[in-house]
């Protein structure tokens, strides 16, 4: 199973459309997973068009957006409990921190966050944490990314993609386009 991990996709504040590269890698994918700050809920709605979708809201996302999306999900794909947040609900310090916190009483193997815009991918306390990045928002990130959780005998294994062309029709890439 290849599971698609996206988050802080900020349309329209950032860019007008997701990157072309994420819209290749949704028809590609088995099942989708955005962590949070998608700000227009036009994107949850495209990528559910390729795949079974599961969304959170964000710290940045406008009322209607927050009100139609939980602020923490558990989800089990291919077998694997998987808890889904944006990365700024729970306790730490850092965001991995209160990601890791949000599912302290569940028995998940994978953590999916945002947030940050900070790729990561790291083991603690037997619990894989996974920040894809921002696909449309670096910011201190050498690039824009997305991951790939592929999950075989109910076994994770985590790729970082990084975007390396321009976004959506802001750089004349394909568009998925708002519904």
């Amino acid at each position: 199973m290849r599971v698609l991990l996206i988050s802080d996709s900020h349309i329209p504040q950032r860019a007008r459309d997701l990157p072309a590269a994420v819209w290749d890698a949704a028809h590609r994918a088995d099942a989708i997973l955005h962590a949070g700050d998608l700000t227009d809920l036009w994107v949850y709605h495209a990528l559910r068009r390729f795949a079974p979708t599961y969304a959170v809201q964000g710290n940045v996302d406008p009322p209607e957006t927050a009100s139609a999306l939980p602020g923490r999900r558990l989800v089990t794909l291919g077998g694997l409990a998987i808890g889904l947040t944006h990365g700024h609900l729970g306790r730490g310090r850092t965001t991995p921190e209160r990601a890791l916190s949000v599912f302290a009483a569940d028995p998940v193997r994978v953590v999916v966050f945002g947030h940050s815009h900070e790729p990561l991918v790291e083991r603690r306390d037997g619990v894989l944490l996974v920040n894809p990045g921002s696909v449309t928002d670096r910011r201190r990130a050498p690039h824009c990314s997305f991951a790939w959780l592929t999950i075989r005998d109910r076994e994770p294994q985590v790729e970082l993609v990084p975007i390396q062309e321009g976004v959506g029709r802001d750089a004349g890439g394909a568009s998925g386009g708002p519904l």
